[in-house]
């Protein structure tokens, strides 16, 4: 009888010791997600034997698309130890990404990647041709001091892509493994690294003392790490022509049509993407029901040079309609210790002018260039603080590459306002003169002098010969009141685009007077 109390007693006191041990893990579980989190990283349960353990990587990139590609590959060739986490490892189908100016082209060359844009059936790309109510005129890069492989490149971004993952994944240092990223891993206020499903569907996490999220314009993971505020001012449909020739070869053609621009380069040697851009005012045409084949043969195709309307047409009537919301959001990042957002998942801007990978890749220049000196990554506030300077020495490049594609959509798009349709008609006919009044327009939309301050007198010039035209061929009231309306549609496309340069202070102060004269409030 004793020994059974005696058995009793202990069987007792294991389920009460396992009991206080599970309530003891579940209450420090609910006491800091965070931290639980992390402590479940360091565990032997998440999956990661110790020999993986023993080779941390240095950085984990969220994302294997241009900008996780390319970053991997230059932070490897740096040395570091890199671990690419990519939803999907297969070739990308996209419709945009297609376009690599010249600027961007300089900066895979300074990577070390010019070679991704080899046996792709990449297409060079000069310029480009400008076409407006029946007239047009060709814009060339100013490449003259430049040697002869430097120009822009249009291609089919899957293939890109996957170039660039080749030779990230050709370095032994660099590991690229498919899998979802579900979230980041934080303790105390520092990234630890990220939690993460297989292709399997195993969960697993990863540690590193540096993440950098790369994961797109669909990231679900940057809402943490950045002030997240994305527009979609218009949405893009697209098509791909084939058996026909561009009018001005080599060179991307912009047609200022009603409502938005429509534009056409070729991506390979058989094929010309075509974007028609339909702004977020007007409702898009369903493809379904046969709403946006009519759409796009009744108010499209009559706009369009005469050398593309078969093709045109036939590519509509094959059916293979795509469509895709075009999204725009600023650079708004919350500094965390361990982490950092970079490409499409950190800025967007309007894809009318094709600057995103050339925002991308220059800011990996610069990120690479910060990280260089560093040995050590482990002092993740150190190194956050260290990291701020990120932001200010990419801001020449990003901010007037931005700042020109949100400006030149507002002004390339149809308007009920005389004012903003004669800002349309002067930009087009100054951009005809030619010499520098074209080449230093196209030099900043190229990323081939991303100087803000050109950008703006640009801008202003516009204005001014807009003005002038009106005002001093014909004088009258009504051309002065419509010209000083165009210096209010000038600025305030500017200052709304780019109120984040600082050296647009000084503009600020008469900002507000000329948005008043833009409503009518002044001089009525």
């Amino acid at each position: 009888m004793e020994s059974e109390y005696l058995m009793g007693g202990i069987m007792a006191s294991l389920l009460g010791f396992v009991l206080l041990y599970r309530l003891t893990a579940k209450k420090k579980a609910t006491t800091s997600r965070g931290v639980a989190r992390y402590e479940k990283l360091e565990s032997s349960e998440n999956g990661i034997d110790q020999a993986e353990k023993d080779e941390k990587p240095d950085v984990i990139i969220v994302g294997a698309g241009v900008a996780g590609s390319a970053l991997a590959y230059t932070l490897g060739k740096d040395g570091r130890n890199v671990h690419v986490i990519e939803r999907d490892l297969t070739e990308p189908d996209r419709i945009v990404g297609e376009l690599l100016q010249p600027g961007g082209y300089l900066k895979l060359i300074e990577l070390g990647l010019q070679d991704c844009v080899e046996d792709i059936d990449a297409q060079q790309v000069f310029g480009y041709a400008l076409y407006k109510g029946g007239r047009s005129t060709k814009l060339s890069y100013p490449l003259q001091s430049f040697d002869s492989n430097v120009s822009g490149r249009s291609f089919h971004n899957g293939r890109f892509i996957q170039r660039m993952r080749e030779k990230a994944a050709s370095l032994t240092n660099v590991r690229l493994e498919q899998g979802t990223v579900t979230s980041l891993l934080e303790a105390n206020g520092t990234i630890k690294g990220v939690q993460y499903k297989t292709k399997t569907g195993q969960e697993l996490a990863a540690s590193a003392p540096l993440t950098i999220v790369c994961d797109g314009c669909f990231s679900n993971l940057r809402r943490s790490l950045c002030n997240a505020k994305v527009e979609i001012p218009s949405c893009f449909v697209a098509l791909i022509l084939e058996n026909c020739e561009l009018p001005y070869q080599n060179h991307g053609h912009v047609i200022l049509a009603d409502p938005s621009p429509i534009l056409f380069y070729r991506i390979s040697s058989s094929e010309i993407r075509c974007l028609v851009d339909i702004p977020v005012s007007q409702k898009l045409p369903s493809i379904s029901n046969g709403e946006m084949a009519n759409y796009l043969k009744s108010i499209v195709a009559p706009q369009i040079p005469h050398e593309l309307f078969d093709a045109f047409i036939s590519a509509i009537n094959k059916g293979n309609i795509r469509t895709m919301p075009n999204r725009s959001m600023p650079a708004a990042p919350h500094p965390t210790p361990g982490a950092l957002l970079l490409g499409d998942a950190f800025n967007m801007r309007h894809p009318l002018t094709g600057g995103g990978m050339t925002v991308a890749l220059s800011d990996i220049v610069v990120l690479r260039n910060l990280l260089r000196p560093l040995h050590d990554l482990s002092d993740a506030s150190g190194l956050c603080e260290y990291l701020k300077s990120f932001y200010t020495l990419r801001k020449p490049v990003a901010s007037t590459i931005n700042t020109l594609a949100g400006a030149l959509y507002k002004v390339f798009s149809a308007s009920h306002d005389p004012a903003q349709d004669e800002m349309r008609r002067a930009c087009f006919d100054y951009l005809s003169l030619g010499g520098v009044f074209s080449s230093g327009p196209i030099a900043l939309l190229s990323g081939l002098n991303p100087q803000p301050l050109s950008l703006v007198m640009h801008f202003f010039a516009v204005a001014v010969y807009g003005v002038g035209r009106l005002v001093f061929t014909l004088p009258s009231a009504k051309r002065i009141w419509m010209g000083a309306r165009m210096i209010s549609v000038c600025i305030l496309t500017t200052l709304l685009s780019c109120m984040s340069h600082s050296f647009l202070f000084l503009f600020s102060l008469i900002f507000f007077f000329f948005f008043r004269l833009h409503q009518g409030l002044y001089f009525q």
